[in-house]
Protein backbone atom coordinates (compact mmCIF):
# COMPACT_ATOMS: atom_id res chain seq x y z
CA UNK A 1 0.00 0.00 0.00
CA UNK A 2 1.27 3.39 -0.86
CA UNK A 3 0.87 6.14 2.55
CA UNK A 4 0.87 9.28 -0.24
CA UNK A 5 -2.64 7.39 -1.68
CA UNK A 6 -4.23 6.64 1.76
CA UNK A 7 -3.62 10.52 2.32
CA UNK A 8 -4.67 11.71 -0.71
CA UNK A 9 -7.49 9.70 -0.39
CA UNK A 10 -8.80 10.91 2.94
CA UNK A 11 -8.16 14.25 2.41
CA UNK A 12 -10.57 14.13 -0.52
CA UNK A 13 -12.96 12.41 1.30
CA UNK A 14 -12.64 9.19 -0.70
CA UNK A 15 -13.25 6.57 1.92
CA UNK A 16 -15.80 4.06 3.89
CA UNK A 17 -15.88 2.86 7.36
CA UNK A 18 -17.01 -0.61 7.25
CA UNK A 19 -19.28 -1.73 9.95
CA UNK A 20 -16.34 -2.48 12.31
CA UNK A 21 -14.84 0.54 11.69
CA UNK A 22 -17.90 2.59 12.12
CA UNK A 23 -18.83 1.12 15.60
CA UNK A 24 -14.84 1.46 16.96
CA UNK A 25 -14.55 5.24 15.73
CA UNK A 26 -17.82 5.30 17.71
CA UNK A 27 -17.01 3.97 20.89
CA UNK A 28 -13.62 5.79 21.35
CA UNK A 29 -15.32 8.89 20.39
CA UNK A 30 -13.60 9.72 17.23
CA UNK A 31 -14.56 12.28 15.11
CA UNK A 32 -14.73 12.48 11.14
CA UNK A 33 -12.75 15.74 11.00
CA UNK A 34 -10.35 13.66 13.84
CA UNK A 35 -9.97 10.74 11.51
CA UNK A 36 -9.59 12.97 8.37
CA UNK A 37 -7.16 15.35 10.30
CA UNK A 38 -5.15 12.22 11.46
CA UNK A 39 -4.72 10.03 8.15
CA UNK A 40 -3.58 13.43 6.12
CA UNK A 41 -0.42 12.73 7.98
CA UNK A 42 0.00 9.41 8.46
CA UNK A 43 2.45 6.90 8.18
CA UNK A 44 2.55 2.90 7.68
CA UNK A 45 3.53 1.19 10.60
CA UNK A 46 2.41 -2.45 9.78
CA UNK A 47 1.52 -3.60 6.43
CA UNK A 48 -0.82 -6.98 5.19
CA UNK A 49 -0.32 -7.51 1.97
CA UNK A 50 -1.22 -11.56 2.41
CA UNK A 51 -4.84 -10.56 4.14
CA UNK A 52 -7.59 -12.75 2.89
CA UNK A 53 -9.75 -9.67 2.67
CA UNK A 54 -6.89 -7.88 0.35
CA UNK A 55 -3.78 -6.06 1.22
CA UNK A 56 -4.44 -3.41 3.80
CA UNK A 57 -2.14 -1.83 6.96
CA UNK A 58 -1.67 -0.17 9.65
CA UNK A 59 -1.46 2.78 9.68
CA UNK A 60 -0.91 6.06 12.66
CA UNK A 61 -1.69 9.77 12.31
CA UNK A 62 -2.23 12.46 14.63
CA UNK A 63 -5.08 14.80 15.20
CA UNK A 64 -3.06 17.21 17.44
CA UNK A 65 -1.86 15.00 20.19
CA UNK A 66 -4.32 12.78 19.94
CA UNK A 67 -3.23 9.60 18.16
CA UNK A 68 -5.18 7.61 15.22
CA UNK A 69 -4.62 3.95 13.98
CA UNK A 70 -6.70 2.54 11.29
CA UNK A 71 -6.49 -0.50 9.19
CA UNK A 72 -6.86 0.33 5.74
CA UNK A 73 -7.24 -1.22 2.48
CA UNK A 74 -7.66 0.42 -0.96
CA UNK A 75 -11.45 -0.72 -3.08
CA UNK A 76 -11.33 -0.13 -6.93
CA UNK A 77 -14.87 -0.45 -7.74
CA UNK A 78 -15.16 2.82 -6.76
CA UNK A 79 -11.46 3.86 -6.38
CA UNK A 80 -11.50 4.96 -2.10
CA UNK A 81 -10.03 3.99 0.51
CA UNK A 82 -11.69 1.33 2.86
CA UNK A 83 -11.28 1.48 6.69
CA UNK A 84 -11.58 -1.73 8.50
CA UNK A 85 -11.05 -0.41 11.73
CA UNK A 86 -10.33 3.02 13.46
CA UNK A 87 -9.56 3.15 17.28
CA UNK A 88 -7.33 5.58 19.78
CA UNK A 89 -4.55 3.86 20.61
CA UNK A 90 -4.01 5.78 23.69
CA UNK A 91 -7.04 4.21 25.11
CA UNK A 92 -5.01 0.64 25.48
CA UNK A 93 -1.68 2.15 26.39
CA UNK A 94 -0.55 -1.50 27.52
CA UNK A 95 -0.70 -2.32 24.26
CA UNK A 96 1.89 0.34 21.92
CA UNK A 97 5.12 1.88 22.72
CA UNK A 98 7.51 4.38 20.91
CA UNK A 99 4.34 7.23 20.45
CA UNK A 100 1.85 4.33 19.16
CA UNK A 101 3.84 3.33 16.73
CA UNK A 102 5.28 -0.21 17.84
CA UNK A 103 3.71 -3.56 19.70
CA UNK A 104 4.61 -4.51 23.14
Amino acid sequence: MDVEEIRKMAEQGKYEFSKHAERERELDMLSLWEVESALKNCEIIEDYPDDLRGASCLVVGFCGHKPVHAVCAMKTDPDELLFITVYDPSKQPHKWKNNYRERR
